[in-house]
């Protein structure tokens, strides 16, 4: 059943059947199996993980924080995040982001705005250059 709506990472299926209080030769055993049929594949769920994450949008350090908790070995996170970095126009993101939440920050102190949308972005894992760079050059006219 865990299986049936997402793919989860091998640490996700471990974890679950550890708490279930499996036996670790029975887990291992489980994982073995699961993966020699395909079912687990953690490049598969770090590409997929990755893929939904962006359409939220999320910021790539904030996605490799997340594959990093999932249990993605770091390589994995590494050639997948690189691979979707080329694609992935973050600091045109962060601009879209901060022009459509400027209108909804329109009355308040400049300084306080701007505080509110670095807050956001950095807890979206936006980097902080960017969201820094990016701030400056759209608030320019709102300071």
């Amino acid at each position: 059943m865990l299986l049936k709506f997402r793919q989860r990472s091998r640490k996700e299926i471990y974890e679950r059947l550890k708490i279930k209080r499996f036996d670790e030769q029975v887990i291992n055993e489980t994982l073995t199996f699961l993966k020699t049929r395909g079912f687990i594949d953690d490049e598969l769920f770090a590409r997929a993980w990755i893929e939904s994450r962006i359409k939220k949008p999320l910021g790539l350090r904030k996605i490799r924080q997340e594959l990093n908790l999932k249990g993605i070995d770091k390589q994995i996170i590494d050639s997948q995040i690189g691979e979707i970095k080329e694609k992935y126009p973050e600091e045109e993101i962060v601009g879209k982001i901060v022009k459509k939440r400027l209108i909804r920050l329109k009355g308040i102190d400049p300084n306080n705005a701007k505080r509110r949308l670095y807050s956001y972005l950095l807890r979206r894992g936006f980097s902080p250059e960017i969201v820094t760079d990016t701030i400056t050059r759209l608030c320019k006219h709102i300071s």
